[in-house]
C-alpha cells in the first residue's frame, strides 16, 4: 500500500489526597474547651462536688499540642479540690508545675453574677449531647476520639498505598501484551529502591518535591512508550520507534475513522487524550505523595530502603525467580535501554542506508538489456492486502482459502494458464503495506519510514521502473487505496496512476477499502488492459478488499453487472458490523479468510476472463494480518505466485523450486522479499551493470 494511504497499518495516554499528617497534629484555633452546658435543660450539679472524679485534660480541651494525659502519678502536686457551685476551686498546693491557662472539666472559673453554674457531662440519656432530639450526637469526653482520629489516618494510609501500587505497577509494566500477567507485578523493582534512596538523601523539602515531580514525569513517559510498544507489537509486529513513528498515529486515526465512523473516532481521540493527561497527572501526584511520606517517616523509611536494597541484591545474585521471571526486577531500566538503542540504531541507519541505496546491481544496465525475456508481454504485478502464510496454514482459516486456491488453480488450468508459487518474507507485518511494496520493487529491505523516504526520493531502480526505462511498455498504477497526492509514482516509474477518484466508482466504501477488488479490476480492464495499445502494458495493481477490519466484505457479482459500482450498496448494508468483528479473534479469523477468498477469486477470475497468451501475472501478499488473526510470533512469510499461458515464462523460473499451482507447499523455498527483484530481472535476461554507493 502506498505511503499516502497509511490509514490502516500505521502504527503509522486526581487530585492527590493531602499529605498524611503526623499522628500528633499541631494545635489549631478550634482546640479550645467547649462552653459549659447551661439553661433550663441542664442537669443539676452533682451532690458531692468534692468527690467528683478528676479527669485529665484531653487534646480537645488544651491550647497546647496534645501530651500524655497527666495522672496523679505524673504530677508533683495534683489539684486537691474540685470547683463547687458555691465558689472557686481550692488553689493547688504547688503552682509551679500545674498548668496555668488550660481549663479542664474540673478546673473551671466561677460563674459570673446572674449565670447558672457550669455543669458536668450529661447523663447517657440526656439529649443535650445531640443538641436536641434528632440531632447529631457529639462524643462524650474520651468516648470516640481514638476512632475519629483513626479514620483519617486509615484513609491517608490507603491513598499512600495506592500511590505506591501505581508507581510499582508502572515500573513493572511489560511492553508486550502476552507478558502482562499478575506474577510480573509481584516483583521488587530496583528502580523504586534507588528512587527512595535518592529522595531520602536530598536535604531540603523543595528539592525532594522537585525530584519527585521529575521522577513522575519520566515514569509517565516510560509508561506511555510501553503502551505504544504494546499497540505496535499487536498491529505491526514491532515496537514503537520514537524517532519515526509519531506520524503514523495520524494515519491510524484516519483508518479508525474510515472503519468506525467520525463520531466514534472523536470519542476515542478525546478518551486517548484524557487518558494521557490522567496518566501524567496521577503518576506525578503519586511520586510526590510518596516523597512526602518518606520525609515524614525518615528513620523507618531509611531502614526499609536499606532492607529492600539488600533483598534486591541478594535475590538478583542468587537468580531467585517467581513464575519463571526474576524477583529482582530492572524492567524500567531495560525499557529505557531498549528505547535508547532504537533511537541510536535509527540515527546510525539513516547514513548507512543512504549509502546502501546508491549501490545497485542493475543501476547502470542499458535499457535494451533489461527484461528482454518478457518483451511483448502484458505484465501485471498485483498485491493482495494482508495475504500471508496464516491464510494457507492456520487451522481456522486455511480450509476455506485452500479450497479456493485449488479451485482457482483448476479453473485457470482449463483456461490454459499454469502457475508456480513460493514464499517471501515481508519487511513489515500487520500493516504499513507500502513498506512491503517498496521492498519487493526496490530489492532493498525497507523496514521503516525513514528508509522508505530515502529510497523513494532517490534513483535506485525499482522493478516497475525497469519496464518504463526500456521504453517498450506503457506503465500504469491501479491504486484504489490512494486518496490524496502520491508523489512516489515517479519512483515507481508509472506513466499514469488511477487512484480512488479516477476509477469511476460510485458505490459504497467497505470500511477502509474504497471499492471492491472486482470493481477495481474491471475498471483496469475498461481503462487500460482492454484498450488497443501501441505497446504492451505493465501495471502495478493494489487490491484492498482484504484490508482489516474485514467487515463488511464484498461478494462477487456478475462481471457484466458491475456498472459504476452501485450494485454493491445492498451488499454493504447486509455486511457484518466492524466493531463486532474487531472484538473477537475468532470472528476476525473467519472474516479475514473470507476476504482473502474474495480477493483471490476476483483476481484470478479477471485473468481467466480477460487474460491472453501474452498476459503474465505476478501476485503476492504485502504482509501477514495482525496478531489477533495470525497469532503471536507468527512468521512474516507471504505467498507469491507467477501465472502465465506461455510455458517459456514459467520455464525461466524452473530453477527456483517453486510449487506448481496457486498454493505453495509449506516447505517451498522462502526468500527475503528484497531478493525478488534481482532474481526476477536475472531470470528474464537482464544484464547486471552495477552502480556503487
Amino acid at each position: 500500500m502506498p505511503a499516502s494511504i497509511r490509514l490502516n497499518h500505521q502504527p503509522p495516554t486526581n487530585d492527590a489526597a493531602p499529605p498524611a499528617t503526623d499522628s500528633n497534629p499541631p494545635p489549631t484555633d478550634t482546640d479550645t474547651p467547649s462552653p459549659p452546658v447551661t439553661g433550663e435543660d441542664a442537669p443539676p450539679p452533682p451532690a458531692e462536688a468534692e468527690n467528683a472524679p478528676q479527669k485529665p485534660p484531653t487534646p480537645a480541651a488544651t491550647a497546647n499540642p496534645p501530651q500524655e494525659s497527666p495522672t496523679p502519678a505524673d504530677t508533683a502536686n495534683p489539684p486537691q479540690d474540685s470547683p463547687t457551685p458555691d465558689g472557686p476551686p481550692s488553689p493547688p498546693t504547688d503552682t509551679a508545675n500545674a498548668p496555668q491557662d488550660t481549663p479542664t472539666p474540673t478546673d473551671t472559673p466561677p460563674p459570673a453574677d446572674g449565670e447558672d453554674a457550669p455543669q458536668g457531662p450529661p447523663a447517657p440519656a440526656d439529649e443535650s449531647r445531640t443538641g436536641g432530639a434528632g440531632g447529631k450526637p457529639h462524643p462524650a469526653e474520651g468516648e470516640a476520639e481514638g476512632t475519629a482520629d483513626a479514620k483519617p489516618r486509615r484513609a491517608t494510609a490507603l491513598v499512600t498505598a495506592l500511590a505506591a501500587a501505581l508507581v510499582i505497577g508502572a515500573l513493572l509494566l511489560p511492553n508486550a501484551l502476552p507478558a502482562i500477567k499478575p506474577i510480573r507485578f509481584v516483583r521488587l523493582p530496583g528502580e523504586a529502591v534507588i528512587g527512595a534512596a535518592l529522595l531520602l538523601l536530598l536535604p531540603r523539602r523543595g528539592a525532594r518535591t522537585a525530584a519527585a515531580v521529575v521522577m513522575g514525569l519520566a515514569l509517565a513517559c516510560l509508561t506511555a512508550l510501553n503502551v505504544l510498544d504494546i499497540g505496535f507489537r499487536q498491529y505491526l509486529g514491532r515496537g514503537f520507534n520514537p524517532v519515526l513513528d509519531w506520524e503514523l498515529l495520524d494515519d491510524a486515526q484516519a483508518y479508525m475513522q474510515d472503519t468506525l465512523g467520525r463520531t466514534a473516532i472523536v470519542a476515542l481521540t478525546a478518551g486517548a487524550l484524557a487518558g494521557v493527561a490522567a496518566l501524567f497527572t496521577v503518576l506525578v501526584l503519586a511520586t510526590v505523595r510518596l516523597s512526602r511520606a518518606l520525609d515524614r517517616h525518615r528513620s523507618p523509611a531509611a531502614l526499609g530502603t536499606l532492607i529492600a536494597g539488600t533483598v534486591w541484591m541478594t535475590t538478583a545474585s542468587l537468580g531467585l525467580q517467581i513464575g519463571n521471571v526474576p524477583f529482582a526486577s530492572d524492567r524500567a531500566a531495560q525499557a529505557v535501554s531498549v528505547q535508547y538503542r532504537r533511537v541510536q540504531a535509527t540515527l546510525e541507519d539513516e547514513a548507512r542506508f543512504e549509502k546502501e541505496a546508491k549501490a545497485d546491481v542493475f543501476g547502470a544496465t542499458p535499457p535494451a538489456q533489461l527484461v528482454p525475456g518478457l518483451r511483448g508481454k502484458d505484465m501485471v504485478f498485483a498485491f493482495i492486502e494482508s495475504y500471508g502464510r496464516s491464510a494457507i496454514e492456520d487451522p481456522m482459516i486455511a480450509p476455506g482459502v485452500n479450497r479456493t486456491l485449488d479451485a482457482r488453480t483448476e479453473a485457470l488450468a482449463k483456461a490454459g494458464f499454469q502457475a508456480r508459487s513460493g514464499w517471501l518474507t515481508s519487511a513489515t507485518y500487520g500493516g504499513s503495506s507500502w513498506l512491503g511494496h517498496s521492498t519487493f520493487m526496490s530489492g532493498l529491505w525497507i523496514a521503516n519510514q525513514q528508509r522508505y523516504r530515502t529510497v523513494t526520493s532517490g534513483d535506485h531502480l525499482s522493478l516497475t521502473k525497469a519496464f518504463q526505462k526500456t521504453g517498450a511498455w506503457r506503465t500504469v498504477g491501479i491504486m484504489p487505496g490512494v486518496q490524496k497526492a502520491w508523489p512516489e509514482a515517479e519512483y515507481y516509474g508509472l506513466d499514469h496512476v488511477y487512484d480512488a477518484d479516477r476509477l469511476g466508482y460510485e458505490g459504497p466504501k467497505f470500511s477502509w477499502s474504497t471499492m471492491p477488488d472486482q470493481y477495481a479490476l474491471e475498471a483496469f480492464q475498461r481503462l487500460e488492459h482492454g484498450r488497443e495499445q501501441d505497446r504492451p502494458l505493465m501495471a502495478e495493481v493494489i487490491l484492498t478488499s482484504s484490508h482489516q477490519p474485514w467487515a463488511p466484505i464484498p461478494r462477487s457479482v456478475g462481471w457484466d453487472e458491475l456498472g459504476d459500482g452501485r450494485i454493491f450498496e445492498d451488499i454493504e448494508k447486509a455486511g457484518k458490523d466492524p466493531e463486532g468483528v474487531i472484538a473477537s479473534s475468532d470472528r476476525s479469523k473467519v472474516e479475514y479468510g473470507k476476504s482473502v477468498q474474495y480477493s483471490v477469486t476476483s483476481l484470478t477470475e479477471w485473468l481467466e476472463r480477460y487474460g491472453t497468451d501474452d498476459t503474465v501475472l505476478v501476485f503476492l501478499g504485502d504482509h501477514q494480518p495482525v496478531a489477533r488473526v495470525s497469532g503471536e510470533r507468527a512468521s512474516r512469510d507471504v505467498p507469491v505466485t507467477i501465472v502465465a499461458r506461455d510455458p517459456k515464462v514459467l520455464a525461466a523460473v524452473d530453477g527456483w523450486g517453486w510449487s506448481p499451482g496457486l498454493r505453495p507447499r509449506s516447505d517451498a523455498p522462502v526468500w527475503r522479499m528484497s531478493a525478488f527483484r534481482d532474481r526476477f530481472l536475472t531470470a528474464y535476461g537482464s544484464v547486471p551493470h552495477p552502480t556503487k554507493g
